[in-house]
């Protein structure tokens, strides 16, 4: 596959996926970069995502890592599903803040890949890092 059909088919994976996510959308994620084992996100935080601490619910960053790991390990056209995840806030995330995500792919095998993704705020700051290992199932997302 070439390197513009491959980006034609992350692109078409990441339209499904994210067009039939009601909650990545309440997110307000920005698809940035779709790819192969790729993708950036970015989405800002809204004072309905708060905690009682006046900061970011883990969750959120949490919640847009993971969709990150979800668009990047599928965008190959192969069905991906998240088996183990972590995640380490290493900053405070406020209201307004512009956080964005980047992905690296550190293994990929016909059945495992794992990735680590960063996020970071609108003064890269990095605000969280969070590890995902998913299955890749072996189905295509548009078998032909």
């Amino acid at each position: 596959m070439s390197d513009s059909e491959k980006q034609t088919m992350a692109t078409k994976v990441v339209d499904k996926m994210y067009n039939n996510d009601p909650f990545s959308q309440w997110l307000g994620i920005e698809r940035v970069k779709d790819g192969a084992g790729d993708s950036v996100l970015r989405m800002t935080v809204r004072k309905e995502m708060l905690n009682g601490f006046a900061i970011a619910h883990g969750g959120i960053t949490y919640s847009l890592a993971d969709s990150a790991l979800a668009f990047a390990s599928n965008g190959y056209g192969q069905m991906a599903v998240s088996v183990e995840t972590s995640i380490s806030h290493t900053a405070q995330v406020k209201e307004g803040d512009a956080l964005t995500t980047s992905v690296r792919e550190v293994s990929l095998t016909r059945k495992i890949g794992v990735y680590y993704i960063d996020i970071h705020n609108q003064n890269q700051e990095l605000v969280a890092t969070f590890k995902g290992t998913v299955y890749r199932t072996g189905k295509d997302w548009f078998p032909e």
